[in-house]
């Protein structure tokens, strides 16, 4: 198992811990936010019968991710693979909600 090293002085982690820790405060803030922009999404996508899973789409999201994560000094691989994780995660909500609702389409 892994742990402190005995005589390690780990409390000078400590300012750049509380600066990681508000940064996942504010991309959780960010996923909430998203989450509910694809509520909206889930609604538009039933009224005109638009599938879930947009390959097109997804790819485009993709490619646009690592740009800007390039250009941010960023690795690419990680953005890439964050988006695809939240995509697809993203794709399974829209797929649940849409097969249980009960509004009509058009």
């Amino acid at each position: 198992m892994g742990g402190v090293i005995p005589g390690a002085d780990t409390t000078i982690l400590a300012p750049l811990r509380e600066r990681i820790d508000a940064i996942d405060v504010a991309l959780v803030d960010l996923f909430a936010e998203r989450v509910r922009i694809v509520r909206e999404v889930i609604d538009v996508k039933e009224r005109h019968e638009i599938p879930a899973r947009l390959p097109d789409r997804v790819e485009a999201v993709v490619a646009r991710v690592r740009a800007h994560a390039e250009a941010k000094t960023c690795p690419p691989d990680l953005a890439e693979a964050v988006w695809r994780t939240v995509i697809e995660w993203t794709i399974a909500f829209e797929e649940q909600h849409m097969a249980h609702s009960t509004k009509p389409t058009k």
